[in-house]
């Protein structure tokens, strides 16, 4: 039964994810097609659908979750992904808790732009957090837009969301809202086999001290910002302070916000 099967699941997945028995149920409840609440409030002594199998033996060979069953929570919408585009973490949502905090009593920014947009994450997060908003999200991969196409679509959001192929520079406008996660992992830094073996090499590193994006961004950033509106920069745990000098030489106003573990996570710059 499936009660038996999420155990020795999680127990086979122990040595090499660190979330075995989530990871267990999620595959489950993708091989049934329905919600892991169902799984766990209806479904444990239902027999094991000849899906699982599979599907546990890709996990198992470090395959990430989100690209076995296709798709991602990020803040309060559901994303499809898969390889060619970064999975969106948990920690990237610090940039969108900035940005509430930064438009907190007003009306909200009206235009958004996401630079490296990947699956649409902060992008589509932002528009559904502002219904009133219109965004634009930039990427140097066809592949990853495509999929980003495909999320707006999907929720709903295709007449508001622009896609286009182009770089840091933007589009020459100014925005209200800017996000960013750029790469930023150091071309020597260990990562999971599910990180190295799986994602987007491009969308991960960035030179040998993490930092050859942030050099680019600095100085084309600050004119994408509108007049009150703020730019959110996703960085390594470990850079806040060498990240924030590169924006602060370009005459930026940074402040450092940190991800729900404590960890710096965000720059938050103000125009000059």
């Amino acid at each position: 039964m499936i009660r038996t099967a999420l155990r020795e699941a999680a127990a086979a997945l122990a040595a090499t994810s660190p979330t075995p028995r989530l990871d267990a149920e999620l595959l489950m409840a993708d091989a049934l097609g329905i919600g892991r609440d169902v799984l766990l409030l209806a479904r444990l002594d239902d027999p094991v659908p000849d899906g699982f199998a599979p599907l546990l033996a890709r996990r198992l060979d470090g395959e990430p979750v989100a690209y076995i069953t296709g798709t991602r929570d990020f803040w309060t919408i559901t994303l499809a992904v898969a390889p060619g585009v970064l999975i969106p973490r948990p920690d990237s949502e610090t940039l969108i808790e900035a940005a509430v905090d930064h438009f907190a009593g007003g009306p909200g920014p009206r235009t958004v732009l996401d630079l490296g947009t990947g699956s649409g994450a902060l992008l589509l997060a932002a528009l559904a957090e502002w219904p009133e908003a219109h965004g634009v999200g930039i990427d140097t991969s066809s592949e990853a837009l495509a999929i980003a196409q495909r999320n707006a679509a999907r929720l709903g959001m295709a007449g508001r969301a622009q896609l286009i192929v182009a770089g840091w520079e933007g589009t020459g406008a100014a925005f209200d809202l800017v996000l960013c996660n750029p790469p930023y992992v150091r071309t020597d830094e260990v990562l999971s086999r599910e990180v190295a073996a799986f994602e987007p090499a491009s969308a991960l590193y960035a030179g040998t001290d993490g930092l050859d994006d942030y050099r680019r961004i600095a100085p084309l950033i600050g004119r994408q910002i509108a007049a009150g509106g703020v730019a959110c920069v996703e960085i390594g745990a470990e850079q806040g302070e060498a990240a924030r000098r590169l924006f602060e030489a370009e005459g930026l106003d940074v402040a450092l916000r940190e991800d729900l573990a404590g960890r710096d996570r965000c720059l938050v710059l103000h125009g000059k």
